[in-house]
């Protein structure tokens, strides 16, 4: 007997068809005993036409039928009326969620609002032990009153319950592709279901995250015109950030969808309660931004008004102490150091600066210091309109300096009406020493650091060496010199002395301050140069739990991953740190030659091209800055751009002819543009001038063109 609307089934009467798909049609129908509409759902002839299904399909429908969420369409029954099975499940009333998706995805407020009670359905499920099996849009509907209704939970198919490949097709907006069988719907489909492994609720968590990427941004993160592509996709690429597509939506976002989906089970969230904990945590930060409408802020580097402007390393660092205190505030998003102070001496409208780094306030200010007397003017504003929402000028003495930056972050608290927690008033209060010379040497120590080049990082020893002599107990400047002393072991001296000097400093720091991230990461690295390896991993581990959106902590650990051969590890800390500060070159341009190693040449491509991008954006500040010219060079190579790359590369060397870090990178690019001979030649002079880093040359694939020379192999015996 054939189904059409008006028909009576049992005592119910079929009003309309809602839907149709692999696992069967829906109707909305009216309960002529109860006197209430119902959504009937008629299986496919597979499951009329095999007890066994049957038989298991009963058996997972009782499991199911105690499922009491307000997030899971409620089966009430199935019943039998002689010629077929049909499901009576609850009616609901409203939209797919994937009608509700614009094209640019949902707004924050609204995706949060979805987002949390979508991951509570799984999670309940999940715990009597209920996988989905087919999590997607089209099995997500939001009623009327935006009430989000889980649909087919168990029974989707999967493992206990198959449906003929011919039906089970992905026919949301992207090209229609089909799934291996019996799978669920290929465009949200987990890599070990594709691979034909053994799956389970981690391959449901996977499904979740691609559902919670298209609805933060309106796009899938594979992608394929074809179910050849599309799996090649979701087996191979790592999406790309939302926030780069949707620039509303948090970084914390991203970092959880990237672990939803890893291509590994194993590295993703633990259970969906840890989801749902996460998406918990996003929208306190949200609802506190709904108050003032400003839970991000940039601080730009203060200007120097001091009579002989010669203090940009004192106004950059009570910029950035001020920086530090706001990143410690858990509902405070806080642009990066290099994101904001980019913008140094920028004539752009304050509206215009914030809406390139995507915050709602801004702080700015100067610093006018003359003898032991110091006026700091600072000025919070409102991205939106670009009206002040506080300022205040501070005339001190010098050794004020850190009530100051105290005051000032106190203020921008009040003004953005954020409450804190004990542990984070006492951050705000923390200072790193109370020797304000001291503190200025640590200032002059970080302005020649990030120089990254030899002769800067020896005068930032002097200087953070200087700064423990005036004050012992001074954490922060501990890390500063191991740090130091590991770049000079890598690039200019492998003595003894440097890793030595390295290992003392950077246990005395974590001695003096156990909750100081960089202290963490200055071990790490410490431990890394001196081949143990696992008190790196131990100490990178400490330094990302303390501070999770420190990039240092994941870049360098994303360095030593690589050095230890675990480089999907490496690739998603090189991703963690590119998406925490997107306008960095380094990372982006490490990872991609990672990926080029792999043979995803798609991938090492489109890293390069913003590798090559970010290094031009710092160029435009700072022509001279070497490493982003020899960085931005070896990208320039690896694209084909070969002439351009080589150029690159000879500005930097007229810059810094004899720096050890630029003559071996030198190598490289040259030995990828082909140039045997310059390659070596550099190569050979960065180890006369005390590069000794062996493991990098004996690794690194783009000096593989110069391995059957006998000049290279000298050069590996000079490194015995």
């Amino acid at each position: 007997m054939g189904i059409d609307g008006g028909s009576v089934v049992s005592h119910y009467r079929l009003l309309e068809k809602l839907g149709e798909g692999g696992m069967g049609v829906v109707w909305r129908a009216l309960d002529t005993v109860l006197d209430r509409e119902v959504a009937l759902k008629f299986l496919p002839q597979p499951f009329e036409d095999d007890p066994a299904l049957l038989a298991r399909l009963e058996a997972e429908a009782k499991t199911i039928a105690a499922l009491s969420h307000p997030n899971i369409v409620t089966l009430h029954a199935i019943e039998d009326d002689g010629e077929r099975r049909f499901l009576i499940m609850e009616l609901v009333r409203g939209q797919t969620l994937d009608q509700r998706i614009p094209e640019r995805g949902l707004p924050l407020r609204e995706f949060l609002d979805l987002a949390g009670p979508l991951a509570e359905a799984v999670a309940a499920a999940h715990a009597l032990g209920i996988a989905h099996r087919d999590l997607k849009p089209r099995n997500v509907m939001v009623t009327e009153n935006g009430i989000v209704k889980v649909l087919d939970f168990g029974l989707a198919g999967g493992e206990r319950l198959a449906a003929p490949r011919s039906e089970l097709r992905d026919t949301t907006r992207t090209a229609p592709a089909e799934a291996p069988q019996g799978a669920g719907t290929l465009s949200y489909m987990a890599p070990e279901v594709l691979r034909g492994e053994p799956s389970d609720r981690r391959s449901d968590l996977f499904s979740l995250g691609v559902v919670l990427y298209e609805m933060a941004c309106g796009a899938k993160p594979f992608e394929g015109s074809t179910a050849a592509t599309m799996a090649a996709s979701i087996l191979r690429d790592r999406p790309a950030s939302v926030t780069r597509r949707n620039p509303e939506m948090p970084r914390q976002l991203d970092r959880l969808l990237a672990r939803c989906l890893e291509k590994d089970p194993t590295a993703r969230p633990a259970s969906a309660d840890d989801v749902v904990a996460d998406l918990r945590a996003l929208g306190r930060e949200a609802r506190a931004g709904r108050r003032t409408g400003r839970t991000s802020i940039a601080v730009l580097p203060f200007a120097d008004m001091s009579p002989e402007r010669d203090q940009d390393y004192f106004c950059e660092g009570i910029a950035e102490e001020i920086l530090t205190s706001l990143s410690r505030i858990r509902g405070l998003r806080v642009a990066s150091r290099t994101s904001s102070f980019r913008f140094r001496g920028s004539t752009m409208d304050s509206r215009e600066i914030a809406d390139r780094l995507g915050v709602g306030a801004l702080l700015d200010g100067s610093v006018r210091k003359s003898g032991p007397r110091l006026r700091v003017t600072a000025e919070l504003i409102d991205a939106g309109d670009g009206c002040q929402l506080w300022t205040e000028r501070y005339d001190r003495e010098i050794a004020d300096v850190f009530a100051i930056q105290e005051e000032i972050a106190q203020s921008i608290v009040r003004a953005l009406a954020i409450t804190l927690s004990p542990k984070e008033r006492r951050a705000i209060r923390q200072v790193a020493t109370e020797d304000v010379e001291a503190y200025e040497y640590y200032l002059r120590g970080r302005k020649y650091f990030a120089q990254y080049a030899r002769r800067g990082i020896e005068v930032a020893l002097q200087m953070f060496s200087r700064a423990i002599q005036l004050d012992p107990t001074f954490a922060r400047a501990f890390a500063g010199v191991a740090d130091c002393c590991s770049f000079l072991f890598m690039n200019v001296d492998h003595g003894q002395a440097n890793r030595e000097r390295a290992d003392e400093a950077s246990r005395r720091a974590i001695e003096l301050d156990p909750e100081l991230p960089e202290g963490y990461v200055a071990r790490g690295v410490a431990m890394s140069i001196a081949g143990r390896a696992e008190e790196a991993e131990s100490a990178f581990q400490v330094a990302l739990r303390l501070d999770p959106q420190s990039f240092e902590a994941h870049y360098f650990h994303a360095r030593e991953l690589f050095g230890q051969g675990q480089v999907e590890r490496a690739i998603a800390e090189y991703e963690t740190a590119h998406a925490l500060r997107p306008e960095d070159y380094q990372s982006t341009l490490l990872v991609a030659q990672i990926y080029e190693d792999l043979g995803r040449r798609d991938d090492a491509a489109d890293r390069r091209r913003r590798g090559v991008e970010a290094a031009r954006a710092r160029l435009d500040l700072e022509p001279d800055d070497v490493r982003a010219l020899y960085m931005g060079a070896n990208g320039l190579v690896g694209l084909g751009e070969i002439a351009e790359g080589v150029a690159w590369a000879q500005r930097a060397r007229a810059i810094a002819p004899d720096d050890t870090m630029l003559l071996y990178n030198l190598g490289c690019i040259h030995a990828l543009a082909g140039e045997s001979g310059p390659a070596l030649d550099c190569l050979e002079r960065a180890v006369d001038l005390g590069f000794a880093h062996r493991p990098w040359i004996e690794n690194d694939s783009n000096l593989d063109p110069l391995r059957g020379d006998p000049r290279f192999a000298a050069i590996l015996s000079r490194l015995a």
